[in-house]
């Protein structure tokens, strides 16, 4: 149950880090342009501020799908090493198979 909880709040997250990722790098490249006036950039620091803390991308975590886990996670499987050991011997990933020579 408590593994659920975490990958809905991440995919939230996600959800969230994709609506704002637009307006959330305008804002930065905004803040950080020397050529513009300070009060300007200031401005937009403020909304960059101002929108949902979530809206990050490094608040982000790539977790297990299956067990929640955030550590030792194969970003291209999206499961954890000991999920994947387990399937990987069951035989349950295609392609995969225990290496042995």
């Amino acid at each position: 149950m408590p593994s659920e909880k975490r990958n809905l709040r991440d995919h939230k997250r996600r959800l969230l880090a994709a609506k704002y990722e637009l307006r959330r790098k305008l804002y930065k490249s905004l803040c950080s342009d020397p050529d513009l006036p300070s009060d300007m950039r200031d401005r937009h620091r403020f909304k960059l501020s101002k929108m949902p803390r979530n809206s990050s991308f490094v608040r982000l975590r790539n977790r297990c799908i299956f067990t929640g886990r955030p550590r030792a996670v194969y970003a291209k499987f999206r499961m954890s090493r000991i999920v994947f050991r387990s399937l990987a011997s069951q035989g349950s990933l295609m392609g995969i198979k225990k290496a042995s020579w």
